[in-house]
């Protein structure tokens, strides 16, 4: 592995941390946050003008079929602003469909996601369900379609969904179905979150009728698609932690380089300058190891797997740990509404649960290492 960027590859990082920069300014965050979906229709529409929807999925669905290291960079560079909207579930949405084989519905849903026209999200989440993909929320057979019933949680950006993946029960197989928010029975309900950047909410379904048609997955294909989405949003989110402690290291290291107690920069202080170097130490780990799980991924390497866990455990605790440092360096202004770290750190907590907490993923981890022994 090459562990700099290639060229083209600076050049995409460059390009998405411009338009971030001119798009996507703190105060525009604040306004975004303060409403009920956090989207921005034409934000998103520009994103998806530049082709950082699916960038990794095949150009015959309108893709870039770029590497996984391009989806982090852009994830990086989102996380350095706190980029609000769809980001991740649209691209967990599509790698689902493209990853399923399902080739009929692939072409006709997924050229219009990467485009922005269509938003998605999947629905995976149930009480006291986990990241593993073991739904309990089964199906119906009612002739040639399907009747669902039942209630998913922490359903990313559901309120702007135009359409729903929907991981079910369907006797002892999973089944992924394809469900559109404005069909009979659906109810989406806002849920409050630690992160306003990131809206979640809560979908009842009533006895929704589901054609077969639209039934994306099931039984072995389901499950293989499942596990490499949820893979590939474990890296998305990894990287974007990386892009979130950026920011904050940096934020931080001017703080204490202006701010003065005792007539000196509190930076001067040797208590300060160890917690700085600190996080400067789990920054660059982190992004080691979110970019290493990237590459491993793209080039199927046999650790591909372990190396998603080991990113998403040491990234989650990383950015924990940074987070505080960062509050203590800031001292009582670090945990104020009025600074821009607070939306950062509840970012970050928030990232932490996403596609398996750092507990989760030693299972995963532990479970790998037994199995190879």
């Amino acid at each position: 592995m090459d562990y700099d960027l290639s060229k083209p590859q600076k050049l995409l990082q460059e390009s998405v941390r411009t338009f971030c920069k001119r798009k996507c300014s703190p105060e525009r965050v604040r306004e975004l946050m303060a409403t009920d979906t956090a989207f921005d229709e034409e934000l998103w529409s520009e994103i998806a003008d530049q082709g950082w929807i699916g960038p990794h999925l095949p150009e015959a669905y309108e893709g870039l079929e770029l590497s996984l290291v391009e989806l982090a960079i852009i994830a990086e560079e989102f996380g350095r602003v706190c980029m609000p909207g769809p980001f991740i579930a649209a691209n967990w949405a599509a790698t689902l469909i493209a990853e399923s084989g399902n080739a009929e519905l692939a072409e006709k849903y997924l050229p219009s996601i990467i485009e922005g026209e269509l938003k998605a999200t999947v629905a995976l989440l149930e009480q006291g369900s986990s990241w593993a993909g073991e739904p309990q929320l089964t199906v119906t057979r009612d002739g040639n379609n399907y009747k669902l019933s039942g209630i998913k949680e922490l359903v990313l950006d559901a309120a702007i969904a135009d359409l729903i993946i929907v991981v079910a029960r369907d006797g002892d197989d999973t089944c992924l179905m394809m469900v559109k928010a404005t069909d009979s029975g659906v109810e989406i309900t806002p849920t409050p979150s630690i992160d306003a950047t990131r809206k979640l909410c809560r979908i009842s379904f009533d006895a929704v009728t589901v054609p077969s048609e639209q039934v994306l997955a099931t039984g072995e294909s389901a499950d293989k698609a499942l596990r490499k989405s949820l893979q590939i949003g474990a890296i998305a989110v990894s990287a974007e932690l990386v892009g979130i402690m950026q920011w904050t290291l940096d934020a931080t290291v001017e703080y204490v380089k202006t701010r003065k107690q005792f007539d000196q920069p509190v930076g001067s202080f040797q208590a300060v300058q160890h917690q700085c170097a600190e996080m400067y130490l789990l920054t660059e780990s982190s992004r080691a190891a979110a970019y290493y799980a990237a590459w491993a991924s793209s080039e199927n390497e046999p650790d591909a797997a372990r190396s998603i866990s080991i990113a998403k455990t040491w990234c989650s605790d990383s950015a924990r740990k940074l987070g505080n440092h960062a509050v203590q360096c800031h001292g009582g202004i670090g945990f104020t509404w009025e600074h821009d770290l607070q939306f950062y750190y509840k970012r970050s907590k928030a990232n932490e649960f996403l596609f398996g907490d750092p507990t989760f993923h030693r299972e995963q981890i532990a479970e790998m290492a037994l199995c190879t022994t």
